[in-house]
């Protein structure tokens, strides 16, 4: 099954409910209420769900659309548009090249990091795993359990070790392993912004003076079925971090799908991967043109 495919199934429920109102007869102000209803209830929040209608009921004035299909033609392209807010793909041009990836505990953080090297190691990139999360009990022993999975190297320490040690460790070994890319795992603890501030600190200090030009990519990973709750997380995460990407996760039956559009609108950072389930290549490169497909 493709990603189209895999997204439909999972968005299928938010899909038909926003479909639905396609049924109408004509373009009237019961038809944008509707809309406008079932785009929030999808989880795109107020403050897009505003935006977006009134960019539809724009282009449906200039281009003097008449007919409901028009309509949802129009809507995702603007939807399509609203998304178009940077570079979908990783960079990974130098060797090493270095990915953190940061988010709650619970998101699936840990997960997503096993799927993603798997997707690098079989695009032929050599991963090396940085268990940088020594806050959480047992991270490491699930991050290992991942490294088995997708066949790559990892690097650990005991718990409660530093974390910026643990990736010196890991860069030194990329070097003497001519490791691609670092995928380094970060704790996930919000509650205390200022300790979670100079850890990403410490380990970009890090970064910087052993690999100074090394490609750096943050990925932040979200639970698609945290809604809004998603979006204020990103929002905090984008201050502390600097995030370049993120990773949208459990879109797969639960989620509404319409927070993906809401988090790359409002803080203009682009999805680059969602997962659509539990299976090791369920993780999939993001394509804003078939996510809007199924979810209209």
């Amino acid at each position: 099954m493709g990603f189209f495919e895999k997204l439909k199934q999972g968005l299928s429920k938010t899909a038909s409910s926003i479909s639905s109102v396609f049924t109408a007869s004509e373009l009237d102000d019961e038809f944008y209420d509707d809309l406008e209803e079932s785009l929030i209830l999808a989880d795109l929040g107020m403050q897009t769900t505003e935006e977006a209608m009134g960019k539809l009921r724009s282009v449906v004035r200039e281009r003097h659309i008449k007919t409901v299909e028009e309509a949802k033609l129009a809507l995702r392209e603007v939807l399509e548009g609203m998304m178009d807010v940077g570079k979908t793909t990783l960079d990974l041009s130098t060797k090493p090249s270095v990915i953190l990836v940061i988010g709650v505990n619970g998101v699936g953080k840990t997960t997503t990091i096993g799927k993603l090297a798997n997707l690098l190691r079989e695009s032929g990139k050599k991963v090396l795993l940085c268990a940088g999360d020594t806050f959480r009990a047992a991270a490491a022993d699930q991050l290992e359990i991942w490294s088995n999975r997708a066949h790559v190297d990892i690097i650990r320490q005991h718990e409660g070790a530093d974390p910026a040690s643990v990736l010196f460790d890991a860069i030194a070994a990329a070097k003497a392993r001519s490791s691609d890319v670092i995928i380094c795992d970060t704790a996930g603890r919000l509650h205390n912004k200022q300790n979670l501030m100079n850890e990403l600190g410490k380990i970009s200090r890090i970064i910087d003076r052993e690999l100074p030009n090394a490609s750096k990519e943050v990925l932040l990973v979200l639970d698609g079925t945290t809604g809004q709750n998603g979006l204020i997380q990103a929002e905090q995460f984008s201050q502390i971090a600097g995030v370049t990407g993120m990773v949208v996760t459990k879109l797969d039956g639960t989620a509404k799908g319409g927070v993906v559009i809401a988090v790359s609108n409002t803080l203009k950072i682009p999805v680059k991967f969602v997962g659509v389930g539990e299976q090791m290549d369920d993780l999939m490169a993001f394509d804003a043109h078939s996510f809007v497909e199924a979810l209209i």
